[in-house]
């Protein structure tokens, strides 16, 4: 009796070792896995989105040769200097080209919807390598890509600011900080600021601005308005306590810099206008912006900005989130053609076309 008491002492103590061990094994593989990440984490609160995010980071082997990844067309024909992926990503540089004598042995080619749109039908007779791929670039809405019917069945992967495409290239994302960061908000001695280049006064923004201006004063800078300087924007747009960030188009994740830069960047309350408050919040806290879909009216709009204005302590609540969050605007063309360096490297190939770009993206 005593011989099988002892067995079963025995048994415990070696189960609860191998359990401590199963434990401790765990959570030093989490610690090194920790260690080894380098990418910063981004506030998202969509599922797929965090899927998109894990991906296969996996480098590929030591001693393979660089990618080579021409770009077709500079965008909008502004030159930019192409970077070192590498110091962005835990992946090898990729060898960027704008020379054509490339098409023919470059892994992939990015093209610029805007660029090429025009001219799809000598695209489809260029001859390309089985294994090449065609990336298919746009950070235009729908409203503004002409002749999308034709992109169809001559792409292989698509990037652009939706979060559905194959190399998700946003405006603007949120960083998680390591730690809570005290509030600092910029003194307001204005109220609310509107920035808008591309006036059209038939357009949805321009009448609603045309409404709520009959409520709140609002000043209104760019081509025909109030003057602006570039180095200028950020320092004057933070003296508001609101700024208008309507995009010229609605359409799912159009969300612009209007909005990265000019509104969050400036340390304001972005007022917004374009798709619904739940793809917003797919990007963003929802104490961090005010959608205008929220009101009955722009004439409720404007009250609640008055009294917002006069609260010191709920307009706060608009900046709570930047404890443990920090907004980055998109860093300009180079930062974009790496993540197509770092999708190509860290993403199994596999061939496809996309056979319906232009019912997906519209």
């Amino acid at each position: 009796m005593e011989l099988v008491e002892g067995k079963k002492i025995s048994c415990k103590k070696l189960l609860t070792f191998l359990l401590f061990s199963f434990i401790f094994s765990c959570c030093l593989f989490v610690s090194f896995r920790q260690l080894r990440t380098s990418e910063p984490e981004h506030y998202d609160s969509s599922p797929s989105a965090q899927i998109a995010h894990a991906g296969n980071t996996s480098a590929p082997p030591k001693g393979e040769r660089r990618l080579t990844i021409l770009l077709w067309k500079w965008p909008f024909g502004h030159h930019f200097n192409f970077i070192n992926c590498s110091e962005l990503y835990g992946t090898p540089d990729c060898h960027f080209t704008i020379n054509r004598s490339f098409s023919k042995k470059a892994d992939a080619v990015i093209m610029h919807h805007r660029d090429v749109c025009r001219d799809t039908e000598r695209l489809a007779q260029l001859p390309r390598l089985p294994s090449q791929r065609w990336i298919w670039f746009n950070l235009e809405s729908p409203t503004n890509s002409p002749n999308l019917g034709a992109m169809d069945n001559l792409f292989n992967l698509t990037m652009s600011y939706r979060r559905d495409s194959d190399i998700f290239t946003p405006y603007g994302e949120l960083q998680l900080l390591g730690q809570p960061q005290p509030l600092r908000i910029p003194p307001k001695t204005k109220l609310v600021a509107w920035v808008v280049s591309n006036w059209r006064a038939g357009s949805h923004r321009v009448k609603y601005y045309q409404e709520l201006k009959k409520h709140i004063a609002v000043d209104v800078y760019g081509r025909h308005h109030l003057p602006l300087p570039w180095d200028k924007l950020l320092p004057t747009i933070s003296q508001y306590s609101f700024y208008l960030a309507f995009e010229n188009s609605r359409h799912e994740d159009y969300i612009t810099e209007k909005l990265w830069r000019n509104a969050l960047s400036s340390g304001t309350v972005p007022v917004v206008l374009g798709p619904p408050r739940e793809n917003y919040e797919r990007f963003l806290p929802p104490d961090s912006f005010i959608h205008v879909d929220d009101f009955a009216s722009a004439g409720d709009l404007a009250r609640y900005l008055w009294e917002l204005s006069e609260d010191a302590e709920r307009y706060q609540r608009y900046f709570q989130w930047r404890k443990w969050l920090k907004p980055v605007a998109g860093a300009g063309w180079a930062l974009h053609v790496c993540r197509a360096c770092h999708f190509l490297q860290t993403t199994e190939a596999r061939y496809q076309v996309v056979p319906d770009l232009s019912e997906w993206f519209v």
